[in-house]
């Protein structure tokens, strides 16, 4: 089963109508998020690159028209035109790591009809997700107020994929590290990991637990302290590193309870050991909210593990996202379903040094000194640039938190960032309405 029948069932159906009407003028289509859910001032521009990588991939073969026919429930003779298409088209996107506000397009896809329709369902799918961790993601990174933040999502993703796109994310925001061994091998970065309360549960007693790991690693070591009692396992790991004198470099990780309070307690424990420079590392539930009030509390943690909330955006799963036909054949078009309308014609965003963003037309030259986001990165199916990197993206997001007022950076309400339509873009939104409601 390939990628290319990854797609819901409708793309097919339209495109073959399309192949049938002879309809194979070029048509543009663009990819947005409607509206930030709540308690999110921005958005994180990702899933690019993979959407870049599929795009470049992307070839109809005769196995794929093979499982259209069988879900169809019709002959192959009646699909086979759909075989040995592959994208030739034009994708203009916003790179990776960017920051973004609602209804800004993300992407844009510019190709003949039914290639451009087909490729939708993967591309929603990828930078959809993508987008919502990493912009659930670079909270706990603001929250953290540079402190080390580390992925342990991976277990409780929906699903690997999704965990592996978890991994990516979060380190393209920042993250100094994944628990994910795959996610850290594809991409170069460090893994991070401990032990379990079922490791320490494995032996008689705390202390035999902890000097068996020592012996397995001979490097630094975390030690995780509260399966029975955490001050008391604080103590027994300072014991057993003062004794192996394997200090620097080493921590104790609190999972459970208050985790302020045990921090303290165990900063407290690890100083009068006289192991000040072992960190003391959390887990165990937390996302952005709760490293913001930790952080504020003044708790003594060194690191923050940040997991399920995170790698599936607990409290906003999903974006209100959408790919829409935007012009056809050199004409504009546009949707006027209620709460759902969209505006016609091709698109540039351009970001002022000072004032909202503005939604252009892509021919428009942009208000003076600002700086169009939308580059194009694929001409006739083929790659413009090399891949980018994680820290070409890290890069992006780091310049443009530091340019976006303090209001918007909140982790609680936060005032959300917008942008605003160009004159010309407002004037042709308004004549096509009128036309398209007079008919």
């Amino acid at each position: 089963m390939s990628d290319v029948t990854t797609t819901d069932l409708y793309e097919v159906t339209m495109a073959l109508s399309y192949l049938h009407e002879d309809m194979s003028g070029s048509a543009t289509f663009s990819l947005f998020v409607r509206d930030l859910p709540a308690e999110r001032g921005f958005l994180v521009s990702a899933g690019t690159e993979p959407a870049l990588e599929y795009l470049s991939a992307f070839r109809i073969t005769s196995a794929d028209v093979g499982d259209f026919a069988s879900a169809l429930h019709r002959p192959y003779a009646d699909v086979a035109g759909l075989c040995g298409i592959t994208f030739t088209g034009e994708v203009r996107a916003v790179p990776e790591g960017r920051v973004m506000f609602a209804g800004e397009p993300l992407l844009e896809v510019t190709a003949p009809l039914a290639q451009a329709q087909l490729v939708e369902t993967f591309l929603l799918n990828q930078v959809s997700h993508q987008t919502a961790v990493a912009s659930k993601a670079v909270r706990s990174v603001l929250a953290a107020s540079g402190r080390p933040v580390v992925d342990f999502s991976l277990r409780r993703t929906h699903g690997t994929s999704a965990g592996m796109q978890a991994a990516r994310t979060t380190a393209l925001t920042g993250f100094a590290g994944t628990s994910n061994v795959a996610a850290a091998v594809r991409w170069g970065l460090p893994a991070s990991g401990t032990m379990a309360h079922s490791y320490v549960e494995a032996f008689p007693d705390e202390e035999a637990a902890f000097r068996a790991f020592a012996r397995a690693h001979p490097g630094p070591v975390t030690f995780l302290v509260d399966t029975y009692d955490a001050v008391r396992g604080v103590r027994t790991a300072a014991r057993v590193l003062r004794d192996l004198r394997r200090g620097p470099g080493c921590a104790v990780r609190l999972d459970s309870g208050d985790l302020g309070a045990l921090a303290r307690r165990a900063r407290a424990e690890l100083d009068s050991a006289g192991l000040p420079e072992v960190r003391v590392v959390a887990s165990g539930g937390l996302d952005e909210y709760g490293v913001d009030s930790l952080v504020r509390s003044g708790a003594p943690i060194d690191v923050y593990a940040v997991g399920t909330r995170v790698g599936t955006s607990a409290d906003a799963p999903y974006l209100d996202s959408a790919y829409k036909l935007v012009e056809y054949d050199g004409r504009p078009v546009m949707k006027l379903s209620s709460a759902k309308v969209t505006s016609p014609g091709r698109k540039q965003v351009f970001r002022r040094p000072d004032g909202d963003d503005v939604i252009a037309l892509s021919d428009e030259p942009g208000p003076a000194g600002a700086e169009p986001l939308l580059r194009t990165v694929m001409s006739d199916g083929r790659r413009l640039f090399p891949p980018d990197t994680l820290p070409e993206g890290q890069a992006r997001l780091t310049a443009d938190l530091e340019d976006l007022p303090a209001d918007t950076l909140l982790i609680r309400d936060p005032r959300p960032g917008r942008a605003v339509f160009s004159e010309r873009l407002s004037e042709l939104t308004s004549d096509l309405s009128r036309h398209l409601r007079s008919d």
